[in-house]
This record gives C-alpha cells, structure tokens and sequence, in this order.
C-alpha cells in the first residue's frame, strides 16, 4: 500500500508541474474554452473509501459515483446503513455509537453525502478530535483510517482494534512516509528513487 500511496503521490506531483505553464504571457487575445456537448460525472472522493465500503455493490458503487450530493442522502444512507450492519453481523455484533457519538443511523447519513465541507472559522481538518470533524482535508489526514474508526472504533475509537481478540477494523495499517509533505506550494516533497 506505500507504494500505491508513493505512485499515487508522484502522479500528483508530475500533474501539477506538468499542467502549471507559463501564462504571464497574455497577449491580450481572449481566450474561449469549447463546453459544447455532454458532459457526466464519473466519480468523485469528498471522502475516499466510503463508497467502496458500503456501497454493497458495484452496480450501487457505481450508482453513487454518479449521483448528484443533493439526492445522495436519501438514495444511499438506506443502503449504506444495511451495508454496515451486515458488517457487524458478520462478526456477531451491533453498532455501538462512535467517538462522534453518533448511532448507526446518524453515521450512515453524515456518510452517505459524499461532499467535503469547509469550515471557514475551524482549523482543516478531517478529523483532530471529536471538535474538529469533517472541516476540510489536509495532505497527512489518514482518511481511510478516519472512517474505518468512525465506522468500527465504538465509542473510544477502539473497538475493533485487534486487541482482546478483535480484528483490527480501525485501521488499513498505512500510514504517511515521514517528509512527503511541505508547507509550501505544492505542498509534497519531490519524489526520491
């Protein structure tokens, strides 16, 4: 998975030098952008990994990648709610209220709207502690990890963390390499070989 995350991090980087030019050249001719035709949404990742998670399927996977944020509260936090308890059913349990204290149902909900909000007056974050939820998205916010302890931690965050005899469902156990990020503009550290 770190190499994924390394070629994941490299194509990123190769698609922000390769896309800046230099365009302080203006000649002061207009320039127009053709919009003609049809255009369709193919996918979209406010928050990676929710879909794929509790999707249930790939025809509801695939429904949701394409579905607009205004109706997907109500087409998916059904499906997604059903996805979940088959989860805990599967190692014989119930869902107990999250660190957000949330209940199944209000996790689900806040899940099923794939949208990434912005609090404009609350640090970036996806989430610090139970204050700072879901107010943006930094570069080093282990997503993946985020949501799995929201979906299976309980109410500590460690419920499923592979103690006492649980498997570990809080984690992907893949982590950030140390140095990949900066805090200037691109904000990740030229690949090294």
């Amino acid at each position: 998975m770190k190499i994924f995350k390394y070629i994941l991090t490299v194509a990123i980087a190769a698609t922000l030098t390769v896309s800046c030019d230099n365009d302080d050249d203006f000649t002061g001719e207009p320039v127009t952008t053709d919009f003609t035709g049809t255009f369709t949404t193919q996918d979209q990742m406010g928050r990676p990994g929710i879909n794929t998670v509790l999707s249930g399927s790939d025809a509801n996977k695939n429904n949701f990648n394409v579905t607009t944020p205004e109706t997907q509260l109500a087409q998916f936090s059904g499906i997604f709610n059903n996805t979940l308890v088959a989860y805990y059913n599967a190692y014989g349990a119930s869902f107990e209220n999250n660190i957000l204290g949330l209940d199944q149902g209000q996790t689900t909900a806040v899940l099923s709207l794939d949208v990434l909000q912005v609090a404009q007056n609350a640090p970036t974050s996806y989430f610090t502690d139970t204050s700072s939820f879901l107010t943006g998205r930094r570069l080093e916010d282990d997503v993946i990890d985020v949501s799995l302890i929201v979906l299976f931690g309980g109410n500590t965050g460690a419920r499923f963390d592979g103690m006492n005899g649980t498997p570990n469902l809080v984690s992907d156990n893949v982590g950030l390499e140390p140095g990949v990020t900066s805090t200037t503009f691109p904000y990740l550290v030229p690949a090294s070989f």
